[in-house]
Order: C-alpha cells, then structure tokens, then sequence
C-alpha cells in the first residue's frame, strides 16, 4: 500500500519532505503536484521504477522522460543549452514547460529518445515540488501521472492513492494543483518546436 503524505502547500513540512525524499533515494516511486498536474517521480538511476512508470503508463522507448530540476544551474548539468535556447528557457521558467534538448553523459542511456539522444527538462512552479527537489540535490526523473486510454490526468492525491494504491510507495497532497499537463517545447532542432499546447503560454515560442 502506497503511503499518503498531506503537506502543506505553501510552507512544506521539512520533517515530512525528509522522510518522502528518504524514500526516494531508497527505490520509491512517488505521485506528486506540480504546477501543472500530478506526475510520476523517481531518483534518476532507478531501473525499477522507471519500468514501473513504463507499465503504469503504458509507454514506448520514444517516450521523453522530464527531469524536474530546481534551478537553472541544475538543468544545465543535464542538456546541452546553446546562448539563444537558454534566453529562451530562462524567460520561461519556472513555469508550466517542459523543453526537449540534447542529453549529456550525465543523463543515464535509458531515459535518452533512442534516436534523439533527448530528454525532458523542466523547472517548475511549485513550492512543494521545488521542495523535494532541493532536499533531493538532484532532478527527479518524471512523466505526467496520465493513465492509458485516459484524456485528463488525475489530479486528486486521494484518487491517485485508491487507484494506484499497490503500483507507486508513497503519494503527496497538497490540495489543489493543476489540471492540465505541461507545454513542451522541442529545441533539439534548428526551430523551437510545439510539441504539446499544456498549461504553459505558447505566444513566445510562435
């Protein structure tokens, strides 16, 4: 059974981010809000629970993980960012996008598009993801918690705790959060890339 954690959503409890965090770099997969919708989360390395993502959401190798990242500085540890892309992004974050660019070594092989040699990066809006992520020290590799042959992803951490009860470890609540998944934006290429309309304006990439 997954365990339930209730934070609060503008002052996150430090001894309960602590102990989510724990069981994170112990192999625990989690559900929890962002600033766009529920998602998925994991420590970078962990095989197993990127399977279990796989298998939760129904996912193909060309899927794009996200790795959810604190700041700026921690982002670029993970992607190659030329001078145009990374006004770009800056502008936009933390905010409601994810970006797609070019992996380095330190983004292990099984989270790259097979062909791209991408991932996902995002920096989000949101006090208690920024929370774990800050207390973790390092991205927390995510996908948006969308169930197959669903069109809206859940949003309720009680619903996400019934449903998914014997399929994640543990799941955050924190009241309302958004509804509606990240805008992702493809800069792999010569041209920025609207690859989903979300939650995220897409005018300034148009």
């Amino acid at each position: 059974m997954a365990k339930y954690f209730d934070v609060h959503p503008a002052n996150p409890q430090p001894r309960t981010i602590g102990t989510v965090v724990d069981s994170l770099r112990s192999g625990a997969l989690v559900a929890y809000p962002t600033d766009s919708c529920y998602a998925l989360g994991c420590q970078l390395g962990n095989r197993d629970a990127i399977d279990r993502i796989r298998a939760i959401r129904n996912l193909d190798d060309r899927h794009h993980f996200t790795l959810v990242c604190h700041d700026f500085a921690q982002l670029a540890q993970f992607v190659r960012v030329d001078n145009d892309v990374f006004r770009a992004v800056k502008a936009a974050t933390p905010g409601s996008y994810t970006f797609i660019l070019p992996a380095t070594k330190e983004v292990p092989r099984q989270l790259l598009h097979p062909k791209k040699k991408t991932v996902g990066v995002r920096i989000p809006d949101h006090v208690v993801t920024q929370a774990l992520v800050s207390e973790l020290g390092e991205p927390l590799l995510s996908s948006t918690l969308l169930l197959p042959d669903e069109e809206e992803p859940l949003t309720q951490g009680w619903e996400i705790k019934e449903r998914l009860d014997h399929e994640v470890d543990a799941v955050i609540d924190s009241g309302d959060c958004g509804t509606e998944p990240t805008t992702v934006i493809d800069f792999s290429g010569d041209e920025p890339e609207i690859v989903r309309r979300g939650a995220g304006d897409t005018s300034r990439f148009e």
